[in-house]
């Protein structure tokens, strides 16, 4: 084996993960999907369909979701300022609304 091909392939082994590891800690979108699956959210389209409406013009960029509260952080940016609006996912209220 070429000393090359041998580098290469001792550094894999070094990236591989351990027999028996845990899985990495999971993303907030998969805790809002597992949420909205068994009902104790509402789904992010119609969170987002009832908020991006109101915001005139500002620019979405993305949600967040906090699993242990069950609440969806909606992220907008107007004339450089960062705009977060909190929504209750349970009912879709808006519960909260910071910057701009």
């Amino acid at each position: 084996m070429t000393k090359p091909l041998a580098a290469l392939l001792a550094g894999t082994v070094l990236f591989m993960p351990a027999a028996g590891q845990a899985d990495p800690p999971r993303r907030d979108q998969d805790a809002a999907f597992a949420a909205m699956r068994t009902g104790q959210v509402r789904p992010l389209r119609e969170i987002e369909g009832r908020v991006l409406p109101r915001m005139g013009g500002a620019t979405y960029l993305g949600p967040e979701f906090d699993p242990g509260s069950a609440t969806y952080r909606l992220k907008f940016m107007r004339n450089g300022s960062v705009i977060w609006v909190d929504v209750d996912g349970r009912t879709g209220a808006i519960i909260g609304r910071s910057g701009d």
